[in-house]
């Protein structure tokens, strides 16, 4: 199928992509910061510079799009055009991806992940939250009583 759009189109609308700071990873840190956490973002010394990076939780979230790091959502399908370009591009980036979390968690780093579709709507940002929170506790009381020990 032929693109709708002259490729200097698609090269400048390409370019509005974000890959730091898009509107998932900046709803799921202004909530973590309004639920107390405190925590860094894309620290260049951690495998994949991590989108959030919580330290006294030795834990960091991954917030992915579900097309660019294909989710298995309705978001995360892949194209039909251009196939020869996209397959290679989109397995990379979730080979990239297990090759990260990989090394984050043999440097005894917890992985979380968030999927863009999960948290688009409030309903679904909450619940996403309530994952987050809970699992921080867990980790957080796990983490004390091995310093107990």
């Amino acid at each position: 199928m032929a693109d709708i759009v002259s490729p200097e189109k698609r090269s400048e609308m390409m370019s509005r992509i974000r890959s730091k700071n898009t509107q998932p990873e900046l709803r799921i840190r202004s909530a973590l910061h309004k639920l107390g956490y405190r925590f860094r973002i894309h620290v260049v010394s951690l495998p994949g510079k991590p989108d959030v990076v919580l330290p006294r939780y030795k834990t960091v979230i991954q917030v992915r799009g579900c097309f660019w790091h294909g989710h298995s959502c309705r978001d995360g399908a892949r194209p039909h055009s251009r196939e020869e370009y996209w397959i290679p591009k989109l397995d990379g980036n979730r080979k990239r991806d297990r090759r990260n979390d990989r090394q984050l968690r043999a440097l005894g780093w917890s992985v979380l992940i968030v999927w863009e579709c999960r948290c688009r709507s409030r309903k679904g940002l909450e619940r996403e939250l309530r994952r987050l929170d809970a699992f921080l506790q867990r980790r957080l009381k796990l983490l004390s009583s091995r310093e107990g020990s």
